[in-house]
């Protein structure tokens, strides 16, 4: 990861806002209460977290990332932001979290599950670490089905040159996961479906 992202990290906000496509979108969908926490998982920069951070100045914040580096630029930004009292950044894996010890209102995973081979562990291991009530929020790349042909095999082609595959079934992973609870899910598909932005009430 650090080996990926030495250099990326300088300039990631900036490239990423132009194809991590509907991460507005996630967030606007959010609406946190004073005093609750919201956890993400593969943080990055702190991009969301610091805008949660900005919308909503009493929810608890925590972002936990693999790669040291980029956790060292999120700690700059996060406090440039103001906002260090407020965003607990810690260095892992989604898998390492313990339910026993963790319990979130919101786990939020941004472009993250594509990048993960085990991405169902990750995505288990996410549901685990949310209240009873909360909600387990996800952005992501689509199957790019509705796009053409040459544009999503460019964009399938670029995707791995950074170890990223879109996980063309984790829109129903999503779905089935509520189902299983017995809860509410909602997923959207940005035009093309080149990514979707997920809502599953656990």
């Amino acid at each position: 990861m650090d080996a990926n992202y030495r250099i990326q990290r300088h300039i990631y906000d900036w490239t990423r806002r132009w194809f991590l496509l509907g991460r507005t979108r996630l967030l606007g969908m959010l609406h946190p209460k004073p005093g609750e926490s919201i956890l993400e998982i593969g943080c990055g920069t702190a991009w969301n977290l610091i805008q949660i951070g900005r919308a909503f100045p009493a929810v608890r914040l925590k972002g936990i990332d693999p790669s040291a580096c980029m956790l060292a630029t999120a700690r700059r930004g996060v406090a440039r932001a103001g906002l260090q009292s407020r965003i607990e950044l810690v260095h892992g894996v989604a898998q390492h979290l313990s339910p026993e010890r963790e319990g979130h209102d919101v786990v939020l995973l941004s472009y993250v599950l594509s990048m993960i081979p085990d991405w169902r562990g990750a995505l288990a291991a996410a549901a685990q670490v949310v209240k009873p009530g909360g909600v387990l929020a996800v952005v992501d790349f689509g199957d790019g089905r509705r796009l053409p042909r040459l544009a999503r095999r460019s964009l399938r082609a670029w995707l791995r040159r950074f170890h990223t595959e879109p996980r063309e079934s984790l829109p129903l992973a999503l779905r089935e996961l509520g189902e299983r609870r017995g809860t509410a899910s909602r997923v959207e598909h940005l035009p093309g479906r080149y990514a979707f932005v997920a809502l599953v009430e656990l």
